[in-house]
């Protein structure tokens, strides 16, 4: 059984229909990229997924007793409120602060527990949210372009994160990315969004098709070379620990 399933989905708000007919699976372990210009309804598909919206038609299935680990867009926190990581990952469950420090080792960043939030760098702050989320042993990671803000290589880092949590949990990941250089290294599979699911399919397949390529442009090609090379090297490497 797929973790989520939607099925013939369309969500409005009032007048405006956002979102017509769309479906989606996602499976056990897999990594799933929504991309898609602005407006496009990215973020209105996470929100009907965790129940946040309501859809005007079509279902949403989730696996019964599914976990699911939500990083958001961004969280506006006063700079002027003393409040360390581990309060905040303690804030809404009373967590050990051994668990805390489990998330965030898996996060990337296991000496963070006792800073203060104003103190961290925008990769550091997205890193404790990638932990907060990852208390739970989620079933599911679901991330709302959570490197906005970040540079070329801040973004990389996080989602080489990802990855890496991916591999250690087995948990899926469903993330809406803007940049496609990452979401061609990083995903095994992508799904190009405007209103209605244009084209989807393995990283290779999307960065080919025209629909794609309107979007986006051809220049997007480079993406596709940089995942080639990436995958390449992945695989050679993975050849020769075999040998």
């Amino acid at each position: 059984m797929s973790l989520i399933s939607v099925n013939n989905l369309s969500v409005a708000y009032g007048a405006n229909t956002v979102l017509r007919n769309v479906g989606l699976e996602l499976e056990p372990g897999e990594i799933v990229t929504i991309v898609g210009p602005n407006g496009s309804g990215k973020t209105s598909l996470l929100r009907a997924i965790i129940g946040a919206t309501a859809p005007a038609s079509g279902v949403v299935s989730l696996k019964p007793g599914l976990k699911i680990g939500y990083v958001p867009q961004r969280l506006h926190i006063d700079q002027t409120l003393p409040i360390t990581v581990e309060r905040f990952m303690r804030l809404t469950e009373r967590v050990k602060a051994a668990v805390c420090t489990d998330a965030l080792r898996a996060a990337g960043v296991p000496d963070l527990l006792k800073r203060q939030m104003s103190q961290l760098s925008g990769g550091q702050f997205q890193r404790v949210l990638l932990a907060r989320a990852l208390i739970n042993r989620p079933d599911v990671l679901l991330l709302d372009e959570a490197t906005q803000g970040l540079d070329q290589p801040g973004s990389a880092a996080f989602y080489q994160q990802i990855e890496e949590v991916r591999n250690a949990t087995g948990c899926a990941v469903l993330m809406i990315s803007h940049d496609l250089h990452v979401v061609m290294s990083a995903s095994d599979r992508v799904i190009c969004l405007n209103g209605h699911v244009c084209c989807e399919g393995t990283p290779a397949v999307v960065a080919s098709a025209p629909e794609y390529r309107a979007l986006f442009g051809a220049g997007t090609g480079g993406a596709l070379a940089l995942y080639r090379h990436e995958h390449d090297h992945d695989h050679t490497h993975h050849n020769e620990a075999a040998e």
